[in-house]
């Protein structure tokens, strides 16, 4: 972690800030109510934004104070060691704001992005299809014009995973445009009302608890004026790399913070079942323990082994943004996500053995294994980026 007194001006600035915005038991045993807290979470991310926290490297305008990216990075791991509320639709200003931004006609910047980074409208993002998994260049939708001087676009198809779509007014839906161009190319991104005649929405039903419902959407002859093509035309895929980069900046924070979160109360438990073992049933306890793992010794090697690849991650993520900076390449992204999701897995698996026989019966250690499964998903699977790796950064060729 780092320490309070090596933190810049405005990381300190954005501390105090928090410190005054959330309520005096946040940190207290209301902790797990607050951090399901949807109200607290709304009104957190229109606070930020109007702050200028929101976006830290873009202009006051846009919810932010136009700082550097090392700024911006102190500021993002500040929020996140300090259990920062989760804001309740985070694509929307980690995804979709960013290729609005840099993509948009003034006309669409004017009109989506303000009411999108204070939360008053919520976005999906249309990619995943079932017959396409994780291979977003293999999707099927299709998006055609009627005729040449057409002013929409007549869409049909089927999307899937979709995370909030039932409570989102809008989505970035990417479509194939271009059926006779090579994969990664004939795809456009066009921006979707959720209301528009002939969409379907239907929530998928959730093994776990979750504030993130995953949907489907159906498409029925949906039509989306030309005027909300996002980016160039057959351009989508350009759309999307650009915006699951920005995604994928912040879950590499928001991964290294949830695995020292984790190991954390690995140590505790340690703590707790060695103080435990002094007492006559404390030690039965103890051997039941070391019935599933050979020694105790093995969770401290594991923890040891995991708190190494914590900060291995902080330190690739420091030496991707100093490349950055530096307008130099930086490989080190394409491994970020893939390091920090089997990492987080890995903490709360450690977290379940630690725990014992007890793990069965502590629903907030289950809501934390279940979530963390999510990790090698979300922003990319693992096998995407074990390809990407393969691909991009050590120069093999592709299967």
């Amino acid at each position: 972690m780092t320490p309070a007194d090596t933190r810049s001006e405005v990381a300190a600035e954005f501390a105090a800030w928090l410190t005054a915005f959330l309520p005096a038991d946040y940190y207290g045993e209301r902790y797990r109510h607050y951090r399901w807290d949807l109200g607290l979470r709304r009104d957190y991310q229109r606070a930020a934004f109007e702050a200028g926290w929101l976006q830290p490297t873009w202009p006051p305008e846009h919810g932010g104070r136009s700082l550097g990216l090392r700024e911006a990075m102190e500021i993002r791991l500040e929020a996140a060691l300090r259990s920062a509320p989760k804001l309740p639709n985070i694509a929307g200003p980690n995804v979709v704001a960013p290729a609005i931004r840099q993509f948009g006609t003034p006309e669409q910047i004017d009109r989506l992005l303000v009411p999108l980074l204070r939360g008053d409208e919520w976005w999906a993002l249309g990619m995943s299809e079932p017959e396409a998994g994780s291979d977003f260049a293999g999707l099927r939708t299709r998006a055609e014009l009627d005729a040449p001087d057409s002013t929409v676009f007549r869409v049909n198809g089927h999307k899937i995973w979709t995370t909030q779509a039932h409570l989102s007014r809008w989505c970035t839906l990417y479509a194939r445009t271009d059926p006779a161009a090579p994969k990664h190319r004939g795809i456009s991104c066009l921006i979707l009302d959720l209301n528009s005649p002939g969409v379907t929405i239907t929530p998928i039903r959730m093994a776990s608890i979750s504030d993130e419902t995953f949907c489907e959407i159906f498409l029925d002859d949906v039509e989306i004026p030309v005027t909300n093509l996002l980016g160039p035309y057959h351009g989508g895929w350009q759309v999307a790399l650009s915006s699951l980069r920005h995604e994928r900046q912040m879950i590499w924070i928001m991964n290294w913070v949830e695995i020292h979160r984790g190991l954390d109360s690995i140590r505790r438990m340690r703590e707790r079942a060695c103080l435990h073992a002094n007492t006559p049933s404390g030690a039965v306890q103890m051997r039941t323990l070391a019935d599933e793992v050979t020694t105790g010794e093995d969770i401290f090697a594991e923890l040891g082994s995991l708190l190494a690849d914590a900060e291995a991650l902080r330190a690739t993520g420091y030496r991707a943004l100093h490349n950055e900076l530096a307008g130099r390449p930086a490989p080190e992204a394409d491994i970020l996500k893939l390091l920090g999701s089997v990492t987080l897995q890995r903490v709360w698996e450690l977290s379940a053995v630690a725990a014992g026989p007890d793990s069965v019966a502590d629903p907030d250690l289950l809501f934390e294994r279940q979530d963390a499964l999510a990790a090698t998903i979300y922003g990319g699977t693992s096998e995407i980026q074990r390809n990407i790796i393969g691909e991009r950064v050590l120069g093999l060729p592709k299967g």
